[in-house]
């Protein structure tokens, strides 16, 4: 049975808490893991959370600052330890190249699997089309180059039993339309609907701009920081940062169905303060504020 969920490995903004470990977040798609932002402690963290180097198929990394990346070592040489049998593909900031190549060789180690890189080139830019989503990624406003990522998967079709029913198509001849689009004069529009494909998009360090709201909209799930809360909303800008009730407008605006909030900073103690100001913006979609080692479900198609 395929499975789409999120497992929150760490919500820390910039340093871990006692209860908060740096970053990361491993998105399961169906028979695949797009692990993003490995921030460091994520190697114990995916233990915890009942998570294999195996289970990784992509690696998405926003930014190169080290709540973001600094797991990445300690990741690359678990796959390689645990010689994960299929290739694993790395996607981040091509300006952040050397970063990367520091990371990956951070220490002595046997090389055993296909780690294949692919960085993110520019805006819009389209990462790889499998037959399960498209991944793509657009640029975000904080100090160094950031980006956030997009799966989209593709369209498909609704099958209406009534309308079949009343054109006589039933049996073979159902899966005969599929495939060829027309069957005795009845085509796919006039006995199905368009089943659109659901979507996730994840954004990191960032202020409002286009990339924020290009990649939030239509989602089902958006994974969004909101590092402050809305009275050190100037500070949030000047460090390049979301607030809670920016967040929650661009997912009320984005017709988005389940916000997740996280990424946040160390000086706030009581977390259902950012719920509080995200429902009072009006976003009235599924709301969670991330806790460590969650796993939250990606809502079933509408």
């Amino acid at each position: 049975m395929s499975v789409r969920e999120l497992v929150v490995l760490g919500t820390a903004s910039q340093v871990p808490t006692r209860h908060r470990n740096h970053n990361g977040y491993l998105l399961r798609w169906d028979g695949e893991g797009i692990l993003f932002d490995p921030g460091e402690g994520t190697q114990r963290q995916m233990l915890r959370a009942g998570v294999a180097a195996h289970d990784i198929n992509r690696i998405c990394i926003t930014h190169f600052h080290g709540d973001h990346s600094l797991g990445l070592a300690g990741v690359i040489q678990r796959i390689n330890l645990d010689r994960v049998p299929h290739p694993v593909t790395a996607h981040y900031p091509a300006s952040g190249q050397r970063f990367f190549e520091r990371l990956r060789y951070a220490t002595a180690y046997r090389e055993t699997v296909a780690l294949e890189q692919a960085p993110v080139g520019g805006d819009g830019s389209v990462l790889a089309t499998t037959e399960a989503y498209t991944l793509d990624a657009h640029r975000l406003s904080h100090p160094v180059e950031s980006y956030g990522y997009r799966i989209t998967e593709p369209d498909g079709r609704r099958m209406l039993p009534e309308k079949l029913a009343a054109h006589g198509i039933k049996g073979p001849g159902v899966g005969r339309l599929l495939r060829e689009g027309v069957l005795d004069g009845v085509t796919l529009d006039d006995v199905s609907e368009v089943r659109r494909g659901q979507r996730f998009a994840f954004v990191m360090d960032t202020r409002l701009c286009d990339g924020v709201h290009a990649l939030a909209e239509g989602c089902d799930m958006l994974v969004i920081e909101s590092t402050f809360l809305d009275e050190d909303g100037q500070l949030a800008s000047d460090h390049g940062h979301l607030t809670a009730g920016q967040a929650a407008r661009v997912a009320r605006d984005a017709g988005v169905r389940h916000l997740v909030l996280t990424h946040f900073s160390q000086r706030y103690s009581d977390p259902y303060q950012f719920e509080r100001q995200a429902r009072a913006v009006g976003y009235e979609g599924e709301l969670t504020v991330a806790q460590d080692l969650w796993r939250i479900p990606v809502p079933k198609r509408s």
